[in-house]
């Protein structure tokens, strides 16, 4: 769904930094050859991801839901020089494509794959993160979010796809969509903890912004 006029949001890609060459590669064989390339970030969304990291220059990042690992090689791009990212994806099909291209970036050494259920994996990883960004199940953003709250460290940032769903959170909820009832949950939630302080922002589908105080 897209929430801005076409010719709008055509000015705003054109108005902002162009994808590295790397990720355009990635991008051409996500849509070649991986089932529903649409999951991929994208380049606005992903200079997006790119600027907060290089703002905050995380050393510990944890990105839930690697996909094709476009959104980890944006989230790098601002990581410490002696940072670690740790990336989780249930799909082990996608695992070499992933490798591929984080092995053809600068980062490729800085990044831990994981490959499994997210909710058994964070609790075996011994750190605490500056930067987390959840983009996988949405009926799961709940406990993603009580699994990395407390290994988060003061001021770090939690990072949130999908929030409005295509529009559906504002709609009539059908009673047997469970996405998007986990999804008003949690947006509520993310609005009144108060261990965050929390901007939703209507970048494509939605991404909030979380600041752990």
């Amino acid at each position: 769904m897209e929430f801005l006029p076409e010719k709008l949001d055509d000015y705003i890609i054109a108005h902002s930094q162009e994808e590295p060459n790397i990720l355009k590669e990635l991008n051409r064989e996500t849509w070649q050859k991986v089932l529903n390339p649409r999951m991929l970030s994208g380049g606005f969304q992903g200079r997006v991801l790119s600027m907060i990291s290089k703002l905050i220059q995380p050393k510990k990042i944890l990105e839930i839901g690697t996909y094709t690992g476009y959104s980890a090689l944006c989230i790098a791009e601002g990581m410490s020089t002696e940072g670690t990212l740790h990336t989780i994806d249930k799909n082990e099909e996608l695992y070499d494509l992933q490798k591929k291209y984080f092995d053809k970036s600068e980062y490729g050494s800085q990044i831990k794959q994981y490959v499994g259920n997210a909710l058994d994996i964070i609790p075996m990883i011994d750190e605490k993160f500056d930067l987390v960004f959840i983009d996988a199940d949405k009926s799961n953003y709940i406990n993603y979010f009580d699994l990395i709250i407390n290994k988060m460290n003061k001021g770090g940032i939690i990072l949130s796809d999908n929030v409005l769903w295509s529009g559906k959170v504002i709609e009539t909820l059908n009673p047997k969509d469970v996405d998007t009832a986990a999804l008003l949950e949690f947006n509520k939630l993310m609005n009144t903890d108060n261990r965050i302080e929390t901007v939703l922002l209507p970048i494509r589908d939605g991404l909030t912004i979380s600041r752990v105080k």
